[in-house]
């Protein structure tokens, strides 16, 4: 597999505390994308560097909480090495799941205004910390991420067009 780069993954979930003697861990979930495709592996940003995880197995214990094994951690000590360890998924391999998309996916990705078609900014990270999630743009921007205003996605150019809401761009 060649060097991933930020650009190639996005954010699905964050590792927990081990789980038995193993080698299991806990993962929250905010993506539960892997179960939807044929992926057996994850990705885990390790000193900087996306580094593939490969899974022997996984089950849900909730529906935001999976316990995850990974090929080579057999033990207690190194799964706790692993401890929150963000974990990403392939956009390449997400692509065609279009219904269950998290925000998190469009990390990267440039919003444009779908009635001027004028570029807004890049994403930069997603703040869902609120009720009202939102897209967090490189120049501080915030724009509201829903459903109903998204008007076109483009995956292979990476663009989401919105339908902006009017006197949204003013606003800092």
């Amino acid at each position: 597999m060649p060097m991933l780069k930020e650009e190639d993954v996005y954010r699905i979930g964050r590792l927990g505390k081990p789980h038995g003697v193993k080698g299991e861990i806990s993962m929250q979930v905010d993506d539960d994308v892997f179960d939807r495709t044929d992926s057996d592996f994850l990705i885990l940003r390790i000193d900087g560097i996306l580094v593939p995880f490969y899974m022997e197995e996984y089950r849900f214990k909730t529906d935001t909480t999976a316990l995850v094994k990974f090929e080579d951690v057999d033990s207690v000590e190194r799964a706790r090495e692993l401890t929150n360890s963000d974990v990403f998924f392939l956009r390449s391999m997400a692509e065609g799941q279009d219904d269950d998309y998290t925000w998190e996916f469009f990390v990267g990705f440039t919003l444009t205004d779908a009635s001027s078609g004028k570029e807004v900014g890049r994403i930069d990270a997603v703040d869902d910390s609120t009720q009202n999630v939102l897209f967090c743009l490189e120049d501080g921007t915030m724009i509201p991420a829903a459903d109903e205003l998204v008007a076109d996605i483009d995956h292979e150019n990476r663009i989401i067009s919105m339908h902006l809401p009017e006197g949204i761009l003013g606003l800092t």
